[in-house]
């Protein structure tokens, strides 16, 4: 999302916190909240008071999303993905700042990249298997669900790679 006061529309902000999610790999635990932010989550987060009501525009007067909401939902993202529940993340994030948020931001991703949790910080509380496919990429099953020798060799097969033994 654009830094300053360009505002977007609930399904652009959606769009643009899915982008930044897989970009950084976040992903909820425990299957307490969908892998997508939807424009339904959005309105809910804004009911229960975690997400600021979107501003008013100037010059075009119309009613949109900002970079703050973006990073509070980035760090709902980020909390969520440690398992943190709903009215704790309410707690931890109600009334933070743009600058607060983008520090809060900065220091879960150091937590997520730096704590050797693997792909999504939600690795610790979950029970992941991962497999080889090939020797050149990896399986994850967060809910440690095995594959089997000929899974593996038809996934390799449709990834055009070939698999020894």
């Amino acid at each position: 999302m654009a830094a300053g006061t360009e505002l977007v529309s609930i399904k652009e902000l959606a769009d643009g916190v899915n982008a930044w999610c897989f970009e950084h790999g976040v992903i909820p635990a425990n299957g307490q909240a969908g892998e997508r932010i939807t424009e339904r989550n959005i309105r809910f987060y804004r009911a229960r008071g975690i997400l600021d009501a979107p501003g008013s525009g100037t010059g075009e007067k119309r009613r949109g999303f900002s970079e703050k909401h973006a990073c509070q939902l980035h760090a709902v993202r980020l909390l969520q993905a440690r398992g943190v529940g709903l009215d704790q993340i309410e707690e931890r994030l109600r009334g933070r700042s743009l600058e607060e948020l983008q520090e809060f931001e900065r220091e879960e991703l150091r937590k997520l990249n730096g704590a050797g949790a693997g792909i999504a910080g939600g690795a610790a509380q979950e029970n992941w298997l991962v497999t080889s496919i090939g020797g050149e990429y990896l399986l994850v099953s967060r809910r440690s669900r095995p594959v089997s020798d000929e899974q593996r060799r038809q996934i390799a097969a449709a990834l055009g790679i070939r698999m020894d033994g």
